[in-house]
């Protein structure tokens, strides 16, 4: 799943901006074959006297944490590969309108996530193509098929 928590400034961002701006992150995770409802992106906005940068209040800042966890890097090469094209989602959303950007990304480990009480299926499986292709988690096991209509 990747968590992208989007700490920004009051009246930054309006309820389409949030939209658009979830919709173009969650869009880069489809293309690399993420179910959708893994994508999880959450704006808190923070008031002028509560964000800081290097001490001062920060009224145009925005800070994006994201989370790996459905997919993780391979490689020092890779990891600026997924920071240069995080860079292009965001940069309509930050940058293009003036506002100071920093994020990060932390890999977090896989076998410490589930949804609905199930370990999600291993990247490229039957199981996680039928996750994608029905965007939900359906109980599965590795030496069958999942079935979706009975849940076994």
């Amino acid at each position: 799943m990747p968590l992208w928590s989007v700490h920004h400034p009051p009246k930054a961002y309006s309820a389409q901006d949030k939209r658009d701006f979830a919709t173009a992150v969650t869009g880069y995770y489809t293309r690399v074959g993420l179910p959708k409802f893994y994508v999880v992106v959450n704006f808190q906005e923070v008031d002028a006297e509560s964000l800081f940068v290097g001490g001062e209040p920060a009224t145009d800042t925005v800070r994006i944490v994201i989370e790996h966890i459905a997919r993780h890097s391979k490689d020092p090469e890779s990891r600026k590969r997924i920071g240069e094209s995080i860079q292009k989602v965001i940069a309509p959303f930050t940058v293009d309108r003036g506002l100071h950007t920093e994020f990060h990304v932390d890999e977090t480990p896989q076998d410490l996530w589930m949804i609905d009480g199930l370990w999600p299926p291993p990247g490229g499986s039957d199981a996680e193509k039928l996750w994608v292709e029905q965007n939900r988690p359906i109980p599965y096991q590795l030496d069958q098929e999942p079935n979706p209509v009975s849940g076994h």
